[in-house]
């Protein structure tokens, strides 16, 4: 390891490893044990290597992450999820100087600049949208914060329209909750996130389990459809979570999936 860090090269394959590393696990357990430490890792690398992007948005992709999956208390959740969009801004003006100031410029020239993006800009707009949106998950009681979720909706709509397939189609993952936040009747769009959330697990040939769960807990309960929602949550148990990139995120979906089931009778 230190003979990897001590070249630039080295780096280059930190970038890519650290975070597919926890990706490939199945033992949310053992995660949830030593993620810290890969965090403090993470953050050790970038105090040496403050401008290299694929270690800020490693750090931004672990950081939410951790707080997703595994903190349950507010406040440190909101901690940790203002550091991973920290990070992911700093990461996409490393890797764009267009780039460094995305969340001062007006929305108009936000998406102006996001039409000029290309299929290399890819994995930092997928992150940094991503990163925000555990953001404003955890900061709701900021009505500042709210209103950027027009700049995550379009970050997600050009990782689509650059390239649907990136990691497995998850960028439809996003839209779909993005659009099953309110119903109908009050300003949301649930069928353009039913139509999301079909395309990514189309994209992902069925094995992107959490888009299935996602589907069943922001749509199905949105309309108060049962048949969906039970049926999207058997086929999660049903499946295999074991798939390169996506098994962490498989095995949480499963103990997601058997917890809405469980709380299907009290909320239909």
């Amino acid at each position: 390891m230190l003979a990897l860090l001590l070249t630039g090269c080295g780096v280059a394959r930190l970038d890519e490893s650290l975070g597919r590393a926890v990706m490939q696990n199945n033992d949310l357990a053992t995660v949830e044990a030593g993620l810290p430490s890969y965090l403090l890792m993470v953050d050790g690398l970038i105090v040496n290597w403050p401008e290299r992007s694929g270690l800020l948005m490693t750090g931004a992709d672990l950081y939410g992450a951790y707080a997703g999956v595994f903190v349950d208390d507010e406040a440190r959740a909101a901690r940790l999820n203002e550091k991973a969009l920290a990070y992911a801004l700093r990461g996409a003006c490393a890797h764009d100087a267009d780039y460094c100031d995305l969340r001062d410029i007006e929305v108009p020239a936000f998406e102006a600049l996001l039409d000029e993006a290309g299929q290399d800009d890819v994995p930092v707009l997928f992150s940094l949208g991503g990163a925000w949106a555990g953001y404003i998950q955890t900061h709701t009681e900021d009505w500042n914060a709210v209103a950027e979720l027009s700049r995550v909706r379009l970050l997600m709509e050009r990782v689509v329209a650059l390239d649907e397939d990136y990691r497995y189609g998850q960028a439809h993952m996003y839209l779909g909750v993005l659009n099953s936040i309110l119903p109908a009747s009050l300003g949301g769009r649930p069928e353009q996130a039913r139509t999301h959330f079909e395309r990514a697990i189309s994209l992902s040939d069925g094995r992107n389990l959490l888009a299935r769960v996602l589907f069943a807990e922001h749509y199905a309960r949105l309309v108060f459809d049962r048949e969906l929602h039970d049926d999207q949550l058997r086929k999660v148990l049903e499946a295999e979570p074991d798939v390169p990139d996506l098994t962490l995120q498989n095995t949480y979906a499963r103990q997601q999936a058997r917890q809405l089931l469980d709380s299907a009778d009290d909320y239909f």
